[in-house]
């Protein structure tokens, strides 16, 4: 691999331990719209996709006006939660602070975040577990199609001025993989 200068994260699944607080507000965010919660494995098999599609597939059935009831009830779910409930249900992988700590230290390197999460979420969740002033970028599924599209890596590479040569994702889903390699990036498979 060529000189490393770009280290992009996905957040949920890879930083921070967020099924928990995931699985809730989606359990609450179907029962509240009257529908089935979906299942803990079908939960965890849609972290890292936008909200909407995320919903999507949890539910095909739902018409476009059940789809944004859910997706709004969600929002609120997450976001209702007291800052100690996001601490105790969603925390950082052991490990994982030290390391972007470690990374963040060498002035070779840049890091940045390619998430799912809406750019609300991210900043709360950064805030809650002091990651601010970490990534000098940070891509989140408002300003771009759903993963695996590469949008998120195209502009983090672009913000930074790295060629693609020159960045990874680490990721713990198969879409952040196909991200990674469909913008043309070296991906670490975490799990």
């Amino acid at each position: 691999m060529a000189e490393l200068k770009l280290v992009v994260f996905d957040v949920d699944g890879t930083l921070i331990d967020s099924l928990a607080h995931i699985k809730g507000a989606m359990r609450h965010a179907f029962d509240a719209c009257g529908h089935t919660s979906p299942e803990e494995s079908a939960v965890r098999g849609i972290i890292g996709l936008s909200l909407p599609q995320a919903v999507h597939q949890l539910d095909p059935n739902l018409s476009d006006a059940e789809l944004r009831a859910v997706v709004e009830a969600y929002k609120d779910s997450f976001n209702r939660s007291s800052t100690a409930d996001v601490h105790a249900e969603a925390p950082m992988f052991a490990g994982a602070r030290e390391a972007l700590h470690r990374l963040n230290a060498r002035d070779e390197l840049l890091l940045g975040v390619a998430t799912g999460k809406s750019r609300r979420g991210l900043v709360r969740m950064m805030g809650v577990h002091a990651l601010e002033g970490l990534f000098v970028t940070t891509q989140v599924a408002d300003d771009h199609p759903s993963k695996p599209h590469p949008s998120m890596i195209e502009q983090a590479l672009f913000e930074t001025g790295v060629k693609p040569k020159n960045a990874i994702i680490i990721g713990d889903t198969s879409f952040d993989m196909e991200m990674g390699r469909n913008a043309g990036i070296a991906t670490i498979g975490v799990d």
